[in-house]
């Protein structure tokens, strides 16, 4: 049975991931694409590297919750879903739609965003993403295609870019 069964946005992610839980005596497989047939044997972590990072939302969306059905189907016990640490979506990206549809599925009301990834210099202040101390939309990575020009990560769930957990935080905040 699965421990862990992650569902990365893009390849460089999911090897990072992958990384990490070898790197903490998990043993891990990493497969692109959705899967078919069964979990490669003698491993506790999946790793699903897709390709939705920057394909339409409503494909992303298909792709992840075939990811999830595969996970599901090996009897994972904990989903985790890896999208890009400089979370580079627009209001029209992938992060929101793609949650929010892993959340009905998984019937779960409650889920931790959190970009922050420190071992790779990028951390959260205040609601702001930094990437190596600079704020995101100040750094080298400010012109990337699906960067929004705004980082505030509430103002970032707003409207249709999803996750129902952040937009309850955004309007107690104001």
């Amino acid at each position: 049975m699965l421990k862990i069964g992650v569902i990365a946005d893009d390849f460089t992610g999911a090897t990072d991931i992958a990384s990490f839980l070898v790197e903490n005596g998990m043993p891990t497989v990493q497969i692109n694409d959705v899967p078919t047939g069964t979990q490669p044997e003698g491993c506790d972590a999946v790793v699903i590297s897709l390709k939705t990072r920057s394909c339409p939302a409503q494909e992303a969306i298909k792709q992840s919750l075939a990811a999830l059905v595969w996970l599901k189907k090996q009897g994972c016990q904990q989903v985790y879903f890896k999208y890009c640490s400089t979370f580079d979506s627009t209001a029209e990206g992938n992060i929101g739609p793609v949650t929010d549809a892993l959340m009905v599925a998984l019937d779960t009301s409650f889920t931790v965003i959190s970009p922050a990834l420190p071992v790779n210099g990028r951390t959260v202040y205040q609601g702001y993403l930094f990437v190596m101390n600079h704020l995101l939309a100040e750094s080298g990575m400010r012109h990337q295609p699906n960067q929004s020009d705004d980082r505030q990560l509430p103002a970032a769930f707003d409207g249709s870019a999803g996750a129902r957990a952040l937009r309850r935080y955004s309007s107690s905040d104001a």
